[in-house]
């Protein structure tokens, strides 16, 4: 089979590494040359993915920005195969959808929206491996739910990733989601390490300082446009986490030993439900 892959950061550098070692014939685009360039030398990318070699691909796989996806299709729709599957890998699915169904309708290829749940807080090449995505979840955004054939087809096109569940949903649920589980602990962990205080965390600090401070270490580009796109939902739970965290700073302001106790130990409690 041969794969199209649009951008060769952490995300399609490991999908390349992935489809190469698995035998199949990777082309692949990248804003610098000497990543591209770079990647070949890795046997990770064949060759470059060119307006030429377009036609020829199997499966497409969108690795850059939600606009840039979206862009890269919309330019060149016309030239991919109405035989091909094209599934992008980014952060929202509501614009990329929104922009992204009606082109596979009028040029008659297949797209599917897609978001593996991996990665890491390094970014770029160098970080990529083959098994990056060895046993995690893929969520995708189907144009119809009850085409079991696609989703199928999807499922084996995805075969040399290794993921271990898929979850299929609308644009919409998802990115109600991802602003919970993705964006906010990104922005939680960006803003706490910003304290005074955390220039002198060594020797001080372990396991919590570590788990809350992983994701501080981010893509700021990419993050701001995955915010911004995302930025009603966004806006919604960082509503509600300043009122709960208000909540805290008022019980502890007012020395009420009482309530602090309940807050906490609803906030336990709060974990176990909902993690079973």
């Amino acid at each position: 089979m041969k794969v199209g892959i649009l951008g060769l950061g952490l995300i399609g550098g490991s999908l390349a590494r992935a489809y190469a070692l698995a035998g199949h014939t990777v082309l692949a685009w990248d804003a610098d040359q000497s990543i591209l360039s770079f990647a070949q030398l890795a046997g990770a990318v064949h060759a470059p993915l060119t307006e030429e070699s377009i036609p020829a691909c199997e499966l497409f796989l969108l690795a850059i920005y939600p606009d840039g996806s979206a862009r890269w299709l919309e330019e060149n729709a016309a030239r991919i195969s109405p035989d091909a599957l094209v599934i992008d890998c980014c952060g929202v699915k509501r614009e990329i959808c929104r922009r992204c169904f009606p082109l596979a309708q009028q040029y008659h290829f297949t797209f599917v929206g897609g978001h593996p749940m991996a990665g890491s807080h390094f970014s770029g090449f160098k970080y990529s491996r083959a098994d990056l995505f060895q046993g995690a979840p893929m969520v995708l955004v189907p144009p119809r739910f009850d085409d079991i054939a696609l989703l199928e087809r999807v499922k084996s096109a995805l075969s040399p990733c290794g993921f271990g569940t898929f979850s299929v949903t609308t644009a919409e649920s998802h990115d109600q989601m991802i602003a919970f589980t993705s964006q906010m602990p990104h922005i939680v962990s960006n803003a706490y390490v910003k304290s005074p205080t955390a220039s002198r965390h060594k020797g001080f600090s372990a396991g919590s300082y570590k788990d809350l401070t992983r994701v501080a270490w981010l893509n700021p580009q990419m993050w701001a446009e995955l915010f911004l796109e995302n930025r009603d939902f966004v806006l919604e739970e960082l509503r509600g986490y300043i009122q709960a965290l208000e909540e805290y700073r008022k019980a502890i302001a007012e020395n009420d030993q009482e309530q602090l106790t309940a807050l906490l130990d609803a906030g336990r409690r709060r974990k176990e439900e909902i993690d079973g």
